[in-house]
């Protein structure tokens, strides 16, 4: 009986220090998040962006934009219809929760309007 006790009392243990490892883990990785999404986005092979493409509030512009950079791209390796829908969601998706509704509905109609220019719809 006290063998199972002093087990237990170390596995208690175990768990807490596993827990704060875990802490630290994390407030590490969320100040280094925004550096990775930025690399991510400069840096990758998926496409050359105009500056401050995702910045507008007209749908109809985001994806012409991102055609546009799909099209002229030399860095990207997919088509350009998947590299620009790879990007636009790439965006959304490292958003999440800090991306307003409203924003989020005009990037949303910028999905289905890059379907209308590529002719997908």
């Amino acid at each position: 009986m006290a063998r199972k006790a002093a087990a237990s009392s170390r596995q208690g243990r175990k768990t807490a220090a596993h827990s704060r490892k875990r802490r630290s883990t994390a407030s590490a990785r969320s100040r280094t998040g925004r550096r990775w999404s930025r690399q991510v986005t400069e840096h990758s092979d998926a496409l050359t962006l105009d500056q401050g493409v995702f910045s507008s509030r007209d749908p109809k512009r985001i994806a012409a934009s991102l055609k546009r950079s799909a099209e002229r791209s030399k860095r990207r390796k997919a088509a350009p219809f998947r590299s620009a829908m790879s990007m636009l969601t790439f965006y959304i998706n490292r958003a999440g929760r800090n991306l307003p509704a409203a924003r989020k509905k005009i990037l949303m109609q910028a999905k289905d309007e890059l379907r209308k220019q590529f002719g997908k719809a």
